[in-house]
């Protein structure tokens, strides 16, 4: 009799799984779609999401699953990363080169270590592959919390979006046969990070607010945001941490209208 992989997994590592998904930006071949969802189920994972395919899922998509068709069937399509990745707490971006925008780096071992613990923290978590030929877009890049780099063979680096899926769900399928139970929290403890669209309203209010108080003199406010980006998403606050956070905010921006009244 076969064993199912998933009799392997602790509980705690079985309801991790549910909790990651695999994102397929702009992909543009429908056979990747299918190869990308025969890859994620072989290592446990079901969640496949599209963001604007250049070409729905077909029959060669429906072959090249090879036996995957319920994770290809159950595939969700957004229009945009930003709407796919709403409800995020961690977005792990991989991508195949440097980038001016610096994000904190990791290898596959660790980004599978660091989703599994996450998700069996409640987390939900999104690994973000971009197109086969340009990966992702520096806008769709700076969504992403972690930039996952796969050690390939700098002579011969070609791993085509597949094998990248493949790579990546390996590592976490590793994560999750090692992970334990997670231990309680305690009360103090127990807080969940915002939301990857609660903190992408915080920075579009952020950019706003340091524009209605002349934050940057003229200057680009680009790189600054980049790094005020960072800092936030290094220091990882809740739900109601972002509130105060908009909250003093929206009266910078009150102090900053009053003053403009006042000097018109």
């Amino acid at each position: 009799m076969t064993t199912d992989p998933t009799d392997l997994l602790l509980p705690d590592a079985a309801a991790a799984a549910s909790r990651i998904r695999v994102v397929l930006v702009g992909t543009q071949h429908p056979g990747n779609i299918g190869s990308a969802a025969r890859a994620i189920k072989t290592m446990g994972l079901s969640r496949l999401v599209l963001v604007a395919p250049e070409r729905a899922p077909d029959s060669e998509s429906a072959a090249l699953a090879a036996g995957a068709d319920d994770v290809l069937a159950g595939a969700a399509v957004y229009p945009t990363l930003a709407e796919a990745v709403a409800d995020c707490r961690l977005v792990l971006g991989c991508t195949a080169r440097s980038r001016r925008i610096a994000l904190e780096e990791v290898e596959p071992r660790v980004a599978g270590v660091r989703a599994v613990a996450e998700a069996a923290a409640g987390t939900e978590v999104a690994l973000v592959f971009g197109r086969e030929r340009t990966g992702l877009t520096n806008d769709e890049y700076e969504l992403c919390h972690v930039a996952v780099h796969i050690p390939a063979n700098p002579e011969y680096s070609s791993l085509n979006l597949a094998m990248a899926v493949q790579v990546l769900s390996y590592e976490i399928r590793l994560a999750m046969l090692a992970a334990g139970p997670a231990a309680p929290a305690a009360d103090d403890e127990r807080r969940e990070p915002a939301s990857h669209g609660q903190m992408e309203g915080f920075f579009a209010q952020l950019a706003e607010t340091l524009d209605a108080i002349d934050f940057h003199k003229g200057r680009a406010p680009d790189s600054a945001m980049r790094k005020l980006r960072r800092l936030f998403l290094r220091a990882q606050p809740d739900e109601r941490e972002v509130r105060i956070l908009r909250g003093v905010l929206a009266d910078a921006q009150r102090m900053a209208r009053l003053a403009g009244e006042r000097g018109g």
